[in-house]
C-alpha cells in the first residue's frame, strides 16, 4: 500500500514508518516538526528515515485544512495512519486549545479528506490516558468518559469522531490505545529519556512521588508492529489496546538504568503530580485475538537499547532541552 503517516518525525511515527517500509509499503510522511519538545530529536529521526528507500515526506500541519486538501489532491493514498498529536498530560493544562486543534480538528481534516478521496482505511493513535482511574487491567470495554486531562479528553473526542465517520461514510477505522511507549530516540519530555540522561550525566533525577507508581511500559518497535498488524486487517470499527501487560514501578526502571549505566541516580523527590495516575496496565487479549500481536521486547532489553542509543548519540543528546 501507499500509506500516509502523519507525525512521521515523532517518536512512534518514525518507528511506524520504518516498520511499514520493511513490510514492503511505500510511506509518505507529514510532520510540522514543532517545538513541543526539542526539534533536534525529530531532525535525527527524519534524517534516519530519509536514508530508506520508499520514504518521502514534507513539512505540513494537519490542522491546516488547505494544506491537507492540496496533499490529497496531489497524491493518492490507500490508507492513513494518524500519529500526529499534541501529547502530554501535564502540558495540556497549560495550553488546551492547541491540543484540541491538533488532536481533534487535525483528525477531522484527515477524515474529511479520506471521505472526499474515497480512502476507507484509517488508523488513529490514541492513549491509555482515556481510561482515567479504572479497574485494572484496563480493558477496551471499560468506561472512558471521565478523562482526567484536556489531553485525554481531546483523544477520546477524536475516537468518537472516527466512529462517526465509520458509521456515516463506512470508513474502516482502528483506534489503537498506546501504553507508555519508550525506546531509543524517545521523547525527551518522558521519563525514560530523562532518567537515562540524568543518571548518565550525573544530574539530579527529578522524581514525582516515591517511585512506586507503575506504568505499562511498551517498547516502541512492538507498538509499530501493532500498527502494521492493524493496517493489514479490516474490522469495521475497533478500539484495541497496545501495551506490555507487565506494569513496572518507576523505581525499578531507575534501578535498571543505573545498572546499565554503572552509576547511581541522584534522586530529588517531588510531590506526586495531581494529573498522574497511580498505575496503568493494559488488557491486551483483544490485540492477541484480532491482530495476533504480542509484545516481544522486555523492559530490561528495551531499557538496554535506550541506554545504548543515548551513549551512541551522547554528544548532541546530552544537550537536548528536557
Amino acid at each position: 500500500m501507499n500509506v500516509l503517516v502523519t507525525g512521521s518525525a515523532g517518536f512512534i511515527g518514525a518507528n511506524v514508518c520504518r516498520v511499514l517500509l520493511a513490510g514492503g509499503h511505500s510511506v509518505f510522511g507529514v510532520d510540522n516538526v514543532n517545538d513541543a519538545y526539542d526539534p533536534r530529536v525529530k531532525d535525527w529521526r527524519i534524517g534516519s528515515l530519509e536514508k530508506l528507500a520508499g520514504f518521502e515526506w514534507q513539512r505540513a500541519d494537519i490542522t491546516d485544512r488547505e494544506s491537507m486538501a492540496r496533499l490529497f489532491r496531489d497524491r493518492r493514498f490507500d490508507a492513513v495512519v494518524n500519529l500526529a498529536a499534541r501529547a502530554g498530560v501535564r502540558q495540556s493544562t497549560e495550553n488546551p486549545w492547541i491540543y484540541y486543534e491538533t488532536n481533534l480538528t487535525g483528525t477531522l481534516n484527515l477524515l474529511e479528506e479520506c471521505r472526499a478521496a474515497g480512502i476507507d482505511r484509517f488508523i488513529l493513535a490514541s492513549t491509555s490516558s482515556v481510561y482515567g482511574v479504572e479497574e485494572m487491567p484496563f480493558s477496551e470495554t471499560a468506561r472512558a468518559d471521565r478523562p482526567l486531562s484536556p489531553y485525554a479528553a481531546s483523544k477520546k473526542a477524536a475516537e468518537e469522531l472516527c466512529y462517526s465517520y465509520h458509521h456515516v461514510y463506512d470508513v474502516d477505522v482502528t483506534v489503537l490505545r498506546f501504553f507508555t511507549v519508550y525506546g531509543p530516540a524517545g521523547r525527551p519530555d518522558m521519563s525514560v529519556f530523562r532518567f537515562v540522561r540524568w543518571i548518565t550525566e550525573g544530574e539530579p533525577l527529578l522524581l514525582n512521588g516515591d517511585g512506586t507508581q507503575r506504568r505499562d511500559f511498551t517498547y516502541v518497535e512492538d507498538v509499530a508492529r501493532g500498527v502494521l498488524a492493524a493496517l493489514n486487517k479490516r474490522m469495521g470499527f475497533e478500539v484495541i489496546n497496545l501495551g506490555s501487560d507487565r506494569p513496572v514501578e518507576l523505581r525499578q526502571v531507575i534501578s535498571e538504568i543505573e545498572r546499565r549505566v554503572g552509576r547511581k541516580a541522584e534522586i530529588v523527590y517531588q510531590p506526586f503530580h495531581p494529573l498522574d495516575v497511580p498505575a496503568t496496565w493494559a488488557n491486551i487479549s483483544k490485540a492477541r485475538e484480532l491482530l495476533d500481536w504480542e509484545p516481544r521486547v522486555s523492559i530490561e532489553e528495551g531499557l538496554a537499547r535506550s541506554v545504548d542509543w543515548y551513549m551512541a548519540n551522547r554528544t548532541w543528546a546530552s544537550r537536548v532541552d528536557l
